[in-house]
Protein backbone atom coordinates (compact mmCIF):
# COMPACT_ATOMS: atom_id res chain seq x y z
CA UNK A 1 0.00 0.00 0.00
CA UNK A 2 1.24 3.57 -0.97
CA UNK A 3 2.09 5.48 1.79
CA UNK A 4 0.82 8.59 2.41
CA UNK A 5 3.99 10.65 2.49
CA UNK A 6 4.78 8.70 -0.93
CA UNK A 7 1.16 9.79 -2.17
CA UNK A 8 2.17 13.53 -1.39
CA UNK A 9 5.43 13.21 -2.69
CA UNK A 10 4.41 11.86 -6.07
CA UNK A 11 1.78 15.31 -6.24
CA UNK A 12 4.33 17.68 -5.70
CA UNK A 13 6.35 16.26 -8.07
CA UNK A 14 3.89 16.07 -10.96
CA UNK A 15 3.15 19.50 -9.94
CA UNK A 16 6.38 20.13 -11.12
CA UNK A 17 7.76 20.87 -7.48
CA UNK A 18 11.44 18.87 -7.11
CA UNK A 19 11.13 16.85 -4.00
CA UNK A 20 13.42 14.87 -1.80
CA UNK A 21 13.43 13.17 1.93
CA UNK A 22 14.11 14.14 4.97
CA UNK A 23 14.91 12.26 8.43
CA UNK A 24 12.16 10.85 10.24
CA UNK A 25 10.45 13.48 12.23
CA UNK A 26 12.87 16.25 11.48
CA UNK A 27 14.59 19.04 8.68
CA UNK A 28 17.46 17.42 8.47
CA UNK A 29 17.70 16.18 4.75
CA UNK A 30 17.95 12.05 4.29
CA UNK A 31 20.04 12.36 0.91
CA UNK A 32 23.89 13.44 0.33
CA UNK A 33 23.89 17.12 -1.00
CA UNK A 34 20.25 17.92 0.71
CA UNK A 35 18.08 20.14 -2.08
CA UNK A 36 20.51 19.83 -4.58
CA UNK A 37 19.43 16.54 -4.99
CA UNK A 38 15.49 17.39 -5.14
CA UNK A 39 13.86 15.66 -8.35
CA UNK A 40 10.55 15.58 -10.22
CA UNK A 41 11.19 12.04 -11.33
CA UNK A 42 8.81 9.90 -9.91
CA UNK A 43 11.03 6.67 -9.96
CA UNK A 44 13.33 8.30 -8.04
CA UNK A 45 10.98 9.93 -5.53
CA UNK A 46 8.84 6.11 -5.23
CA UNK A 47 12.38 4.62 -4.52
CA UNK A 48 12.73 7.09 -1.83
CA UNK A 49 9.86 6.70 0.06
CA UNK A 50 9.39 3.07 -0.80
CA UNK A 51 12.71 2.61 1.17
CA UNK A 52 11.16 4.58 4.28
CA UNK A 53 7.67 5.23 4.75
CA UNK A 54 8.33 7.60 7.82
CA UNK A 55 11.14 10.33 6.10
CA UNK A 56 9.85 13.64 5.90
CA UNK A 57 8.70 15.39 2.09
CA UNK A 58 10.77 18.37 1.63
CA UNK A 59 10.35 20.46 -1.68
CA UNK A 60 12.99 22.10 -2.46
CA UNK A 61 11.93 26.22 -2.46
CA UNK A 62 12.86 28.76 -5.77
CA UNK A 63 11.60 28.27 -9.31
CA UNK A 64 10.67 25.64 -10.44
CA UNK A 65 9.57 25.29 -6.79
CA UNK A 66 7.57 27.74 -4.96
CA UNK A 67 8.56 30.71 -2.88
CA UNK A 68 7.76 30.43 0.74
CA UNK A 69 7.47 33.12 3.26
CA UNK A 70 7.91 31.57 6.72
CA UNK A 71 5.95 32.88 9.50
CA UNK A 72 7.59 31.98 12.86
CA UNK A 73 5.90 31.43 15.89
CA UNK A 74 8.57 31.63 18.94
CA UNK A 75 5.76 32.07 22.04
CA UNK A 76 7.37 34.36 24.51
CA UNK A 77 9.63 36.17 22.08
CA UNK A 78 7.14 36.94 19.18
CA UNK A 79 5.77 35.82 16.14
CA UNK A 80 5.98 36.91 12.81
CA UNK A 81 2.17 37.27 12.66
CA UNK A 82 1.87 41.16 12.95
CA UNK A 83 3.96 41.65 10.20
CA UNK A 84 2.66 39.56 8.20
CA UNK A 85 -0.67 41.18 8.68
CA UNK A 86 1.23 44.60 7.85
CA UNK A 87 2.57 42.54 4.19
CA UNK A 88 -1.29 41.59 3.42
CA UNK A 89 -2.58 45.20 4.35
CA UNK A 90 -0.06 46.64 1.93
CA UNK A 91 -1.40 43.72 -1.00
CA UNK A 92 2.06 42.34 -1.15
CA UNK A 93 0.90 38.62 0.30
CA UNK A 94 -1.98 38.03 -2.16
CA UNK A 95 -0.14 36.47 -4.52
CA UNK A 96 -0.30 33.44 -2.06
CA UNK A 97 -1.60 30.51 -3.50
CA UNK A 98 -1.68 27.65 -0.66
CA UNK A 99 -1.16 28.65 3.82
CA UNK A 100 0.02 25.42 5.87
CA UNK A 101 0.42 25.89 9.36
CA UNK A 102 4.12 24.68 11.08
CA UNK A 103 4.63 21.94 13.76
CA UNK A 104 5.42 24.93 16.03
CA UNK A 105 2.59 27.19 15.22
CA UNK A 106 3.75 29.14 12.59
CA UNK A 107 2.61 29.43 8.97
CA UNK A 108 3.82 28.91 5.50
CA UNK A 109 2.50 30.97 2.62
CA UNK A 110 3.20 30.00 -0.69
CA UNK A 111 4.03 31.79 -3.90
CA UNK A 112 5.14 31.55 -7.58
CA UNK A 113 8.51 30.49 -7.55
CA UNK A 114 11.64 33.14 -8.49
CA UNK A 115 15.24 33.26 -8.82
CA UNK A 116 15.59 35.24 -5.43
CA UNK A 117 18.00 34.67 -2.82
CA UNK A 118 16.60 33.66 0.48
CA UNK A 119 16.40 36.19 3.17
CA UNK A 120 16.14 36.65 6.91
CA UNK A 121 14.20 39.28 8.66
CA UNK A 122 15.43 38.26 12.61
CA UNK A 123 13.01 41.52 14.55
CA UNK A 124 9.77 40.55 12.40
CA UNK A 125 10.40 36.98 12.60
CA UNK A 126 10.36 36.26 9.17
CA UNK A 127 12.15 34.34 7.14
CA UNK A 128 11.99 33.56 3.07
CA UNK A 129 13.02 30.07 1.00
CA UNK A 130 13.43 30.80 -2.61
CA UNK A 131 16.71 29.56 -4.69
CA UNK A 132 19.22 27.32 -2.79
CA UNK A 133 16.48 26.87 0.41
CA UNK A 134 14.06 23.76 0.93
CA UNK A 135 11.07 23.75 3.01
CA UNK A 136 9.13 20.72 5.07
CA UNK A 137 5.75 19.87 3.15
CA UNK A 138 2.46 18.03 4.59
CA UNK A 139 2.10 15.21 5.52
CA UNK A 140 5.53 15.58 7.19
CA UNK A 141 5.78 16.20 10.97
CA UNK A 142 8.31 17.48 13.52
CA UNK A 143 8.28 17.08 17.55
CA UNK A 144 5.14 14.80 17.05
CA UNK A 145 3.56 17.59 15.36
CA UNK A 146 2.12 17.67 11.51
CA UNK A 147 2.69 20.40 8.77
CA UNK A 148 -1.36 20.66 8.36
CA UNK A 149 -2.80 22.62 4.70
CA UNK A 150 -5.20 25.29 5.98
CA UNK A 151 -6.23 26.29 2.88
CA UNK A 152 -5.55 26.50 -0.98
CA UNK A 153 -6.56 29.82 -2.86
CA UNK A 154 -6.82 30.62 -6.29
CA UNK A 155 -3.88 32.28 -6.67
CA UNK A 156 -0.31 32.52 -8.63
CA UNK A 157 1.48 35.43 -7.36
CA UNK A 158 5.10 35.84 -6.26
CA UNK A 159 6.52 37.73 -3.64
CA UNK A 160 9.18 40.24 -4.11
CA UNK A 161 11.17 40.14 -1.28
CA UNK A 162 13.21 43.51 -1.67
CA UNK A 163 9.81 45.32 -0.90
CA UNK A 164 8.63 43.46 1.63
CA UNK A 165 12.50 43.93 3.83
CA UNK A 166 11.61 48.06 2.28
CA UNK A 167 8.64 48.18 3.81
CA UNK A 168 9.17 46.05 7.23
CA UNK A 169 12.60 47.19 7.91
CA UNK A 170 13.26 50.51 5.73
CA UNK A 171 16.02 51.85 8.00
CA UNK A 172 17.55 48.35 8.91
CA UNK A 173 21.15 49.63 10.32
CA UNK A 174 23.74 46.96 10.39
CA UNK A 175 27.41 47.81 12.19
CA UNK A 176 30.63 47.55 10.22
CA UNK A 177 31.93 43.78 9.79
CA UNK A 178 35.42 42.68 10.35
CA UNK A 179 37.10 41.19 7.15
CA UNK A 180 35.90 38.03 6.00
CA UNK A 181 36.87 34.85 7.12
CA UNK A 182 38.92 32.31 4.42
CA UNK A 183 36.67 29.81 3.17
CA UNK A 184 37.95 26.20 4.55
CA UNK A 185 36.24 23.05 6.45
CA UNK A 186 37.72 24.17 9.77
CA UNK A 187 35.01 26.20 11.98
CA UNK A 188 38.19 27.70 13.46
CA UNK A 189 38.64 30.41 11.43
CA UNK A 190 34.96 31.13 11.31
CA UNK A 191 33.79 31.04 15.36
CA UNK A 192 36.95 33.15 15.43
CA UNK A 193 35.42 35.52 12.78
CA UNK A 194 31.95 34.96 14.75
CA UNK A 195 33.07 35.65 18.52
CA UNK A 196 34.86 39.37 16.79
CA UNK A 197 31.86 40.10 15.92
CA UNK A 198 30.10 43.73 17.26
CA UNK A 199 26.50 44.37 18.62
CA UNK A 200 24.34 44.93 15.65
CA UNK A 201 26.27 42.65 13.22
CA UNK A 202 26.13 39.47 15.64
CA UNK A 203 23.33 37.85 14.61
CA UNK A 204 23.34 38.41 10.53
CA UNK A 205 27.38 37.50 11.17
CA UNK A 206 26.18 34.32 12.90
CA UNK A 207 23.62 33.35 9.91
CA UNK A 208 26.38 34.58 7.34
CA UNK A 209 28.90 31.76 9.24
CA UNK A 210 26.52 28.86 9.48
CA UNK A 211 25.37 29.07 5.60
CA UNK A 212 29.49 29.02 4.85
CA UNK A 213 29.78 26.32 7.28
CA UNK A 214 27.07 24.29 5.67
CA UNK A 215 28.38 24.93 2.40
CA UNK A 216 31.32 23.18 2.71
CA UNK A 217 29.99 20.77 5.07
CA UNK A 218 26.12 19.86 4.71
CA UNK A 219 26.71 17.94 7.90
CA UNK A 220 29.07 20.30 9.74
CA UNK A 221 28.99 20.40 13.41
CA UNK A 222 27.61 24.37 13.95
CA UNK A 223 28.55 24.00 17.87
CA UNK A 224 31.81 26.22 17.73
CA UNK A 225 29.87 29.09 15.78
CA UNK A 226 27.21 28.62 18.47
CA UNK A 227 29.91 28.81 21.27
CA UNK A 228 31.48 31.67 19.02
CA UNK A 229 28.42 33.65 19.52
CA UNK A 230 27.68 33.09 23.02
CA UNK A 231 31.42 34.59 23.40
CA UNK A 232 30.32 37.65 21.32
CA UNK A 233 27.58 38.11 23.75
CA UNK A 234 24.19 36.55 21.20
CA UNK A 235 21.41 35.13 23.70
CA UNK A 236 20.74 31.25 23.39
CA UNK A 237 17.16 31.73 22.17
CA UNK A 238 18.65 33.70 19.11
CA UNK A 239 21.65 31.20 18.95
CA UNK A 240 19.49 28.86 18.32
CA UNK A 241 17.05 30.41 16.05
CA UNK A 242 19.50 31.54 13.61
CA UNK A 243 21.37 28.45 13.34
CA UNK A 244 18.26 26.19 12.83
CA UNK A 245 17.48 29.11 10.44
CA UNK A 246 20.73 28.47 8.52
CA UNK A 247 19.73 24.34 7.98
CA UNK A 248 16.48 24.75 7.07
CA UNK A 249 17.74 27.45 4.33
CA UNK A 250 19.69 25.19 2.64
CA UNK A 251 23.18 25.37 1.66
CA UNK A 252 22.77 29.16 0.06
CA UNK A 253 25.59 31.92 1.21
CA UNK A 254 24.42 34.92 1.57
CA UNK A 255 27.25 37.67 1.94
CA UNK A 256 28.75 38.78 5.08
CA UNK A 257 26.77 41.86 6.78
CA UNK A 258 27.70 44.56 4.72
CA UNK A 259 29.19 43.46 1.91
CA UNK A 260 28.37 43.74 -1.71
CA UNK A 261 27.61 40.56 -3.51
CA UNK A 262 31.09 39.08 -5.15
CA UNK A 263 30.81 38.02 -9.04
CA UNK A 264 29.62 34.52 -9.14
CA UNK A 265 27.56 34.57 -5.67
CA UNK A 266 24.16 34.69 -5.05
CA UNK A 267 22.33 38.06 -5.37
Amino acid sequence: MTSARLRQALAYAARGWPVFPCQAGQKTPATPHGYRDATTDPGQVTAWFTRNRLWNVAIATGAPGPDVLDVDEHGPAGNGYAAFARLSKAGLADGAAAYVRTPGGGLHAYFRGSDQRNGHLPDCHLDFRSRGGYILAPPSRVDGKPYHLIRTVQADGGLDWATVTALLEPRRQIARPQPRPAPDRDLSHLALWVAGQAEGNRNAGLFWAANRALDADPAADLGPLAAAARQAGLGEREITRTLDSARKGGRIRPPAPGYQAEAGNPS
